[in-house]
C-alpha cells in the first residue's frame, strides 16, 4: 500500500510523536488505541513508521479531556462522547443497537416485520401484527409534478411539508392518532423515491411499496430483503437526524415537522447522504479490477473512504456484517456488485476499517439490482420509525433542548 505523502496529509494525519503529545500518553498506549480499532493508521514514508488519523486522536482527547469537568464533559459529549439526556428506547454495544432491550440484529436475522419493529419502538412491546395503516387525507401524488431529478430525500422533507399544510389535526395529537399517522407516513416517504406519480395504492408492507415507487416487481424474496434493511436502519440512539427529530419536538413541532427536520439532517454526505458517497465511490472505481488501485490511491492522499470505520464500531458494526451476509446471498451478478465487493475485500486485506451500514446497504441494494439512490432511501423510511419514537418520548419529557455555547470570540 502506498503511504500518504507528506504534504497530502498535513491536515488529515500525525505522526506517532504529535499523535501521543497530542492525547499526552506514551507510545506504547497510542500503539494499544491504534490495535483495538480506537485511531486508524496506515503505514508513513519511513520503514515501521505509521501514520495516524487526526479526527480519531480529537476525539480521543476530547473524551479523555471529558473526565476533568462539567464543560469539557459537554463538549465531548457533542462528538461520540457522554450521553446528554435519558432514553428508553435503545441503546448501542458491540454488539450492535438494542430496541427496548432486544437485539436489532435478532429481530433481523428472525425476519420480525419492519411494521411490528416500528410499534416495538413506539411502545415497548412487540406486537402479534402491526395496526391498520390509514390514508392521509391529502393525496400526495399531485406532488410529483413539482418534483425534479432522482433524489428522495428533498422530496420527502417537500412531501412531510405539504403534508403538514393539509392536516388540521396535526397539533396535540394523542400517541395512538400519531401512531396512525406514521403508519401513513411511511407508505408516503417510500413512495417519494418514485421518479413519477405511483399508479397503483400503497402495498401492504412498507418494503413492498418501496420497492413498487422504485419501478421493481416487489417479489416476496426481495420484499424480504428489504425489510430487513428497514428493521437494522430503524433505529441507532441519538445519531444526528434522531437528534434533530427531537429538538423539534421539544420546541413543539408537530410529528411531520419533527420528521422533516430529520430528513434534511439525514441528507447531510457525513450522514444519510454518507450512501450515495459509497455509490460514487463504486461507480468511479468502474470496475472490480480497479478495487485495489482506488483503495491504495485513497489512502495516498490521506482520505478515508466513505462506508468504512464507525466510531461506536471500532471492531466492526454488525449490521453491515447481516446487510453483507444478506448481499452475498442473493449473489453479485452485475458489475456494480461485483465492484462493491471488490472494494469491501481490498479494505480487508489492507486491514482497513471494517465496513459501516452505509457500505452494507450500498451492497445489498447493487445485489438485488436495485437503481442508484435506493440505499439512502431505505435508510430514509427505516430511520423514520424511530424519529417517531423519539419526538414521542421528547415530547413527554416536557422540556426544552436547548444546549449552551461556550464563547470564545473576541473579548
Amino acid at each position: 500500500m502506498l503511504a500518504p505523502k507528506m504534504a497530502d496529509r498535513a491536515g488529515a494525519w500525525l505522526n506517532s510523536r504529535e499523535a501521543s503529545e497530542r492525547l499526552g500518553v506514551k507510545l506504547a498506549t497510542l500503539y494499544a488505541y491504534a490495535s483495538r480499532g480506537l485511531i486508524t493508521s496506515l503505514p508513513g514514508e519511513r520503514p515501521h513508521a505509521r501514520l495516524y488519523a487526526k479526527e480519531d486522536v480529537e476525539r480521543l482527547r476530547t473524551r479523555h479531556v471529558a473526565r476533568s469537568g462539567h464543560g469539557p464533559v459537554a463538549a465531548s459529549a457533542l462528538r461520540f462522547g457522554e450521553p446528554v439526556l435519558e432514553t428508553r428506547i435503545s441503546d448501542v454495544g458491540p454488539e450492535g443497537p438494542r430496541y427496548r432491550g432486544q437485539s436489532a440484529i435478532q429481530l433481523c436475522r428472525e425476519g420480525v416485520s419492519f411494521e411490528r419493529v416500528a410499534e416495538l419502538l413506539w411502545t415497548s412491546s412487540l406486537p402479534d401484527a402491526a395496526g391498520p395503516v390509514a390514508s392521509l387525507s391529502y393525496e400526495p401524488a399531485r406532488l410529483w409534478p413539482l418534483f425534479t431529478g432522482r433524489a428522495s430525500l428533498p422530496k420527502m422533507a417537500f412531501m412531510l411539508a405539504a403534508l403538514a399544510l393539509t392536516d388540521r389535526h396535526r397539533h396535540a395529537a394523542s400517541d395512538e392518532a400519531e401512531f396512525a399517522r406514521a403508519r401513513a407516513l411511511f407508505h408516503c416517504l417510500a413512495r417519494a423515491t418514485s421518479a413519477r406519480a405511483p399508479r397503483r395504492p400503497a402495498e401492504r408492507r412498507v418494503a413492498g411499496t418501496l420497492l413498487a415507487a422504485l419501478r421493481v416487481p416487489p417479489k416476496n424474496n426481495l420484499v424480504a430483503a428489504v425489510d430487513r434493511a428497514l428493521v437494522l436502519c430503524a433505529e441507532h440512539e441519538l445519531n444526528a437526524s434522531t437528534f434533530a427529530a427531537r429538538v423539534a419536538a421539544s420546541a413543539g413541532a408537530d410529528l411531520y415537522a419533527c420528521l422533516g427536520a430529520a430528513v434534511n439532517t439525514l441528507s447531510g454526505s457525513a450522514h444519510g447522504g454518507m450512501c450515495d458517497r459509497v455509490e460514487a465511490l463504486i461507480a468511479s472505481t468502474g470496475s472490480r479490477a480497479r478495487a485495489g488501485r482506488t483503495v491504495n490511491e485513497w489512502l495516498a492522499r490521506g482520505e478515508m473512504l466513505p462506508g468504512f470505520g464507525h466510531p461506536l464500531y471500532p471492531k466492526g458494526d454488525p449490521r453491515a456484517t447481516v446487510l453483507l451476509e444478506l448481499a452475498e446471498a442473493h449473489g453479485a451478478r452485475s458489475e456494480r456488485a461485483k465492484t462493491a465487493f471488490a472494494l469491501l475485500d481490498a479494505m480487508k486485506r489492507g486491514g482497513h476499517p471494517p465496513p459501516t451500514l452505509d457500505a452494507g446497504l450500498v451492497a445489498l441494494c447493487a445485489c438485488l439490482d436495485l437503481p442508484a439512490g435506493s440505499a439512502s432511501s431505505i435508510f430514509a423510511v427505516g430511520r423514520s420509525a424511530g424519529w417517531v419514537a423519539h419526538a414521542l418520548e421528547q415530547r413527554a419529557a416536557g422540556y426544552l433542548l436547548r444546549p449552551r455555547a461556550l464563547y470564545v470570540g473576541r473579548q
